[in-house]
């Protein structure tokens, strides 16, 4: 064998050898943008002394659970618990007592506004604020905080609303009392980092469905319902509930009833599913009926009727009664 055949053997053994021992330290190729996606994590887990005294606290013990805690260790975990013991123990405080006029007072002095917040409420943000800045989204405290400021949000957007609709010479609205940012934005956030932090609970979809309805931010509380409809994947209830938000809060009949027929698909007969459907098909053909849109009109009862399992019903007798109607408009033409 000559010795460029020799030297070519060898460069490939020893090209083989590098291979196989890089092949340890390779790291794994890029997944495809077509692998199958992660599952959800669990529901959010609290550490140590932090999750012994959040038990305590959900067990009605938040005085215990305050004796579990230690602020100066900095864990975010801890803090976030100290912050919802204080949001609780602050349910039950009285509400501060605005401050004294100053002495002599003048003559048809306004008394200054009481405080914004209880003083067990600011103990609580200084101690949910400290856990975030500590690890940032952290769905516990985000939680108490949204909790702590969320009644805040909707007494202010309530005062702001009234003033908006007042007629005649409206007030101007007191000014605020707090430096503390509490608008409904803020409880957005956190409300939204709560639920994506703990995927598992439906406490943080309750907080936000009810707060963003209550302060009228649609879209939120749709994302909500979305999210509940998910964590409920077989059972109607959430799905009925989406219907009645799009019915009667939206204002959207069309996406009401689809909902309405998501949730029929778990359970057929439900008859308070079928009773809503029909009621949204019979105040729509009598909509159509008093604009004369006989047409329509005649479409949307014979919809009503496909939902409608008594037809001496009330919902039965009064599509009985605007068909009947409808009939004599075409014998009269």
């Amino acid at each position: 064998m000559n010795r460029r055949v020799v030297a070519a053997l060898a460069a490939l053994a020893l090209h083989a050898g590098c291979e196989k021992g890089a092949a340890r330290t390779v790291p794994p190729a890029p997944a495809s943008s077509e692998a199958t996606p992660a599952p959800a994590p669990a529901s959010f887990v609290l550490s140590g002394a932090a999750s012994q005294a959040m038990g305590l606290l959900q067990s009605g013990q938040p005085d215990q659970a305050l004796a579990q805690l230690d602020a100066s260790t900095g864990d975010a975990d801890q803090l976030a618990v100290l912050g919802a013991v204080w949001a609780k123990k602050a349910e039950a405080a009285p509400l501060p007592p605005p401050p004294p006029l100053s002495s002599p007072a003048p003559k048809r002095a306004t008394p200054p506004p009481a405080p914004e917040f209880k003083p067990e409420e600011l103990t609580a943000l200084g101690f949910l604020e400290r856990a975030l800045q500590s690890r940032s989204g952290h769905p516990v405290a985000s939680l108490a905080l949204a909790q702590v400021l969320a009644p805040h949000a909707v007494r202010r957007f309530e005062l702001e609303k009234a003033a908006k609709e007042r007629k005649g010479r409206a007030k101007p609205l007191p000014p605020l009392a707090s430096d503390t940012d509490f608008r409904p934005e803020r409880v957005v956030e956190a409300l939204r980092a709560a639920v994506t932090g703990m995927p598992a609970s439906r406490e943080p979809i309750e907080t936000m469905i009810e707060f963003a309805a209550r302060v009228e931010r649609y879209d939120d509380a749709e994302w909500a319902l979305d999210e509940l409809v998910k964590l409920d994947k077989e059972k109607p209830e959430p799905l009925v509930r989406y219907g009645d938000f799009l019915r009667d809060r939206r204002r959207e009949p069309h996406q009401a009833i689809e909902r309405y027929r998501q949730a029929l698909m778990w359970k057929p007969d439900d008859e308070s599913v079928l009773s809503r459907i029909a009621d949204i098909y019979i105040a729509q053909g009598i909509e159509a009926f008093d604009r004369q849109q006989w047409a329509v009109s005649q479409s949307r009862l014979q919809e009503a009727q496909k939902y409608v399992r008594n037809p001496n019903s009330p919902q039965g007798l009064r599509i009985r009664d605007y068909q009947s109607r409808l009939a004599t408009i075409r014998t009269a033409r």
